[in-house]
């Protein structure tokens, strides 16, 4: 099925304008369907990279960004980054399946104007959308939730998710991305982001140094 054989509806009722990024074809139709239902929306195209998305967005006109967090090239963040710094009157999104409160707070740090999660209800995308639409900031329930707990302590006070601590233990054992995806039943993808996480976080940028940090710090 063509994905964009929803773009193009009738745009005299100032529709907003959505970009859609995500690396998933099925996930993207489905997007399409539903928000090409909204009268007052209309997608004008979608990809599934961010070297795509970027090119594509210097053709077209767009209000808001609606992305992935994790793609083939690259994450969310990266892009969410470059349309901030290129294109700073897009509205951006965030539809990931990542609840982890560091990396939801370094995403909104980039000035994101919504986060939802791929579990929630085709309602609360539609509910973000028509929020960022008229100018206001939307977290779903669920997030809200987790920056709250946040705020008393249980998530500050861990460096590491216990995902990631879990990650971090196979690494030290020398294992390859694509071990430690068939040992957690995870993608490879899924394994290569907490992977950078866990350096970003750690302050390291080798395997040497991150074994010593964890090591020392008692991560392992």
């Amino acid at each position: 099925m063509n994905l964009l054989s929803f773009i193009g509806k009738n745009t005299r009722h100032q529709s907003m304008r959505i970009f859609l990024t995500d690396d998933h074809a099925i996930l993207l139709d489905g997007l399409v369907n539903l928000l090409s239902k909204e009268d007052s929306f209309e997608v004008v195209g979608t990809a599934g990279t961010v070297q795509e998305a970027t090119d594509q967005l210097t053709r077209l006109k767009v209000d808001l960004l609606i992305t992935d967090y994790n793609l083939p090239d690259g994450d969310g963040l990266s892009l969410v980054q470059k349309v901030k710094r290129k294109y700073p009157t897009i509205k951006v999104i965030v539809l990931s399946m990542h609840d982890e409160a560091h990396l939801v707070k370094e995403i909104l740090k980039e000035g994101v104007d919504g986060y939802i999660l791929k579990k929630d209800s085709h309602e609360e995308l539609i509910n973000a959308v028509n929020a960022v639409k008229n100018g206001k900031i939307y977290l779903s329930n669920e997030i809200n939730r987790m920056l709250m707990t946040g705020l008393h302590g249980t998530e500050e006070t861990k460096l590491l998710t216990s995902r990631e601590r879990e990650i971090l233990q196979l690494i030290s054992k020398e294992y390859t991305n694509k071990q430690i995806a068939e040992e957690l039943f995870i993608s490879e993808r899924t394994v290569e982001t907490h992977r950078k996480n866990i350096f970003r976080k750690t302050g390291t940028n080798n395997l040497v140094g991150l074994i010593k940090f964890a090591y020392a710090n008692n991560l392992i």
